[in-house]
C-alpha cells in the first residue's frame, strides 16, 4: 500500500490516538514468517512526533475497519488500561451463514488454544478463558445474516469461533467457516465502531469506519434498501 493512502484511512486524530480504516487482507504486524504488515507504514503517521505510533490493539488480518494507535508511550499505556479493563466498546459488522433463532443475545462461551501446531486458532474449551459476545440480528434473508456483534472480552478469533459454535459461522472464514464454502469470499467481519473514554470528564470518543465495498454486496441481498441508504460503501 502507497503511504499516502493509509494517511487516507485516517479516521481520527488527537494528540494521543489515531484510528484508522484498516483494509483488507494485510496483517497489523509482522509475523514469524515475515512479510509486509501495516506497521510498516505507521511512520507516514508521525504528524511532526518524534517515533512512530504503535498499536493500542489488533484486527485480524481479514477483518476490516477501526484499527485504534497510541501516538506516544503515555497514550499507550492509557489506551492498554482501557481496552484491559473492557471500557473501550467495539461494534462489528458481520454477515454469516444461517440465521439465529433470536433477535439478540449473549454468548458466554470460553475459548483456548486449538493445539500447540496450529498458532492462534481457537475452540470452544469449558478450560478455557472467559469469552462473552453480545450480538443483535439486523437483518437475515437469502440464508444468511447481518450482525452487530459486541465482544465484551477481547480473546484471539473470538468473534469467528463464537459465531460458528452458534451454527452461524462468518461467510469467507477459511479457518473456522462452512467446509467446502469457506475460502471463496472476502471474510465478511468490519470493525464498525469504536467508542474509548479517552478523557476524563469529556464525552467518550467514537469512530465509525465506512462499510468496504466487498460487504455492501452482501449485505444488498439481506437488508432492505432503506437500511443501506446512508451507508458508506468505498472501492475498498
Amino acid at each position: 500500500m502507497p503511504p499516502e493512502d493509509l494517511i487516507a484511512r485516517l479516521l481520527f486524530r488527537d494528540a494521543l490516538m489515531l484510528v484508522i480504516d484498516k483494509p483488507y487482507g494485510i496483517a497489523v504486524h509482522r509475523g514469524p514468517k515475515g512479510g509486509a504488515c501495516l506497521e510498516d507504514l505507521f511512520s507516514t503517521l508521525r504528524f511532526g512526533l518524534p517515533r512512530s505510533p504503535s498499536l493500542a490493539h489488533r484486527l485480524d488480518r481479514d477483518t476490516t475497519g477501526c484499527l485504534v494507535l497510541g501516538r506516544h508511550h503515555k497514550a499507550l499505556v492509557r489506551l492498554g488500561h482501557l481496552f484491559k479493563k473492557g471500557q473501550v466498546k467495539k461494534t462489528y459488522w458481520a454477515i454469516v451463514h444461517n440465521a439465529p433463532a433470536q433477535p439478540h443475545g449473549l454468548i458466554d462461551l470460553p475459548l483456548g488454544r486449538l493445539d500447540d501446531t496450529r498458532g492462534w486458532w481457537m475452540k470452544i474449551d469449558p478450560h478455557g478463558a472467559s469469552a462473552q459476545t453480545r450480538w443483535t440480528v439486523l437483518a437475515s434473508a437469502v440464508g444468511r445474516s447481518w450482525l452487530a456483534l459486541e465482544p465484551l472480552t477481547g480473546r484471539t478469533h473470538q468473534l469467528r469461533v463464537h459465531c460458528a459454535a452458534m451454527g452461524w459461522p462468518i461467510v469467507g472464514d477459511a479457518i473456522y467457516g462452512i467446509a467446502g464454502r469457506a475460502g471463496f469470499e472476502r471474510l465478511q467481519l468490519h470493525a464498525r465502531e469504536i467508542v474509548i473514554p479517552l478523557y476524563q470528564n469529556k464525552p467518550a470518543i467514537s469512530v465509525v469506519a465506512p462499510l468496504p465495498h466487498h460487504m455492501g454486496d452482501g449485505l444488498a441481498a439481506i437488508a432492505a434498501p432503506e437500511s443501506l441508504a446512508s451507508l458508506d460503501r468505498p472501492e475498498i
